[in-house]
């Protein structure tokens, strides 16, 4: 496909001069990440798309990254307002991605993946040597609990990678200074899903919630406890409505492989499910909008939870350790267990470590995008950006960027490998026909993850 050339009647611009119409491009490659990805979107152009007399017009793009977590249509709608419709956002593999980039000239590209995807898209873009490269911006949907250095070094290139908050700020920066790489793009925000009224009880009202997780904890033995403890408080309450809010619905994937729903686990509890005791879905936000307590282990929920001053627990029931990501909130005043819930205690944060985690309940989230806002509009500004240089290379990491890059069809140097692109439908058949045949080869995928995966797994430790 060759790139767009320009005419007599549609000049190009300048480097210098800037479009008349702000592009930006947001790939995901789960639910979660859209989530993340499209709102950080918006946050960063928030002074361009109204407001400021002259302010370019933003029009943002969503593509979805084709992979196990691609969200559904359904994922996509419940992931709530975002500024993009849901019927406007396409899928694309990492090689269809960087082809659109080149040709559409997109003026910010923000990488809502995993570390590894964020990598590739580096080098691909890298390879592409644009004259007019998009600014481009990463960064972590929530909690950073796990694989610190691993995530970050693989993020390593963009021009802008964005914390969650002061603490994560700090961490990323020696990160990349104890490896000797460029810590400039560190920039410090706040998760950019933050928001809703503040809590208020309401008489009458008496809702926990539980906020669940598709990998944590991750055994049967774990999450079928966690499930008991959940039941056993509504039948201890039962005039308090108990909530088990979950992620997605079987058979969907989200950014974690969840091998064990809770929906299938609830079909099994003794004696069945008490009558105040009811699973939902839908918007987190909404969910929080009559929640009296949140519980969880270790969700970003609690995060959202805290931002609107919900009183929020964090369990210790089954330890507070790293696999679990409740170790994050050591320091909190969150940590607590169900034996405590149960006889009516309810934690009060910490304000020194709330002020340190982004979570800004005190009313300084209007401005915590100022900073990364002013860091896009001036690089927006320059009459050419440098060359990305990611941290990983083919002489830097030789074993083991080239199996990062095979992952999304690149060669070691970001060129799409041999036969990767493939050739540009003609007809609306053939075009219909392609997508059937992806639908199924993917539903066929997620049907091996999630269900013959595991079984077999089990049967390899009998």
């Amino acid at each position: 496909m060759p790139p767009r050339t320009s005419n007599a009647a549609d000049p190009a611009p300048t480097p210098a001069e800037p479009r008349p119409v702000l592009r930006v491009a947001v790939l995901a490659d789960s639910d979660t990440r859209w989530k993340w990805g499209a709102l950080t979107a918006r946050r960063l152009t928030a002074a361009a798309d109204g407001g400021e007399r002259g302010a370019r017009p933003v029009e943002v793009s969503g593509l979805l990254l084709r992979g196990r977590a691609t969200p559904t249509p359904r994922q996509l709608a419940e992931v709530g307002e975002v500024g993009i419709e849901a019927a406007k956002v396409r899928e694309v593999t990492a090689v269809e991605f960087l082809h659109t980039v080149r040709d559409e000239g997109y003026d910010v590209v923000v990488l809502a993946l995993v570390g590894g995807g964020v990598q590739a898209m580096l080098h691909g873009l890298a390879a592409l040597k644009l004259e007019r490269r998009p600014v481009i911006v990463t960064g972590y949907v929530g909690v950073v609990y796990e694989k610190l250095a691993d995530g970050l070094l693989l993020r390593h290139g963009a021009d802008v990678v964005l914390a969650n908050s002061a603490h994560d700020a700090e961490r990323f920066r020696a990160v990349y200074e104890g490896v000797g790489a460029d810590a400039s793009a560190v920039t410090e925000a706040a998760l950019p899903f933050l928001g809703g009224a503040p809590y208020r009880a309401e008489e009458g009202r008496d809702t926990v919630v539980f906020a669940a997780q598709p990998s944590v904890p991750a055994s049967r033995a774990d999450r079928t406890y966690l499930l008991r403890r959940l039941v056993e408080h509504a039948r201890l309450h039962p005039r308090r409505e108990v909530l088990l809010k979950l992620r997605s619905k079987p058979g969907e994937h989200t950014t974690h492989i969840e091998e064990l729903p809770y929906q299938k686990l609830a079909q099994k509890v003794p004696g069945g499910l008490p009558p105040n005791f009811r699973l939902v879905y839908g918007h987190m936000g909404e969910v929080l909008d009559r929640t009296d307590l949140l519980v969880t282990v270790s969700s970003t929920a609690a995060l959202e939870s805290l931002h609107r001053r919900i009183p929020t627990a964090v369990l210790t029931d089954l330890g507070v350790r790293e696999p679990l990501g409740n170790h994050h909130f050591v320091g909190s005043g969150l940590l607590t267990s169900w034996d405590r819930l149960d006889g009516g205690y309810r934690p009060r944060p910490d304000g020194q470590w709330l002020s340190g985690q982004g979570v800004a309940a005190d009313g300084s989230y209007g401005a915590a995008y100022d900073t990364a806002r002013a860091k896009v509009a001036e690089l927006l500004g320059e009459d050419r950006l440098p060359a990305l240089a990611p941290y990983y290379t083919p002489a830097t990491a030789p074993g083991y960027l080239p199996g990062i890059l095979a992952r999304h069809y690149l060669a070691p140097d970001g060129s799409p490998l041999p036969g990767a692109a493939a050739p540009q439908e003609t007809g609306r058949v053939r075009g219909a026909v392609r997508e059937t045949v992806r639908n199924a080869a993917r539903g066929a995928y997620r049907h091996g993850v999630q269900r013959v995966a595991p079984v077999i797994r089990r049967m390899g430790e009998l």
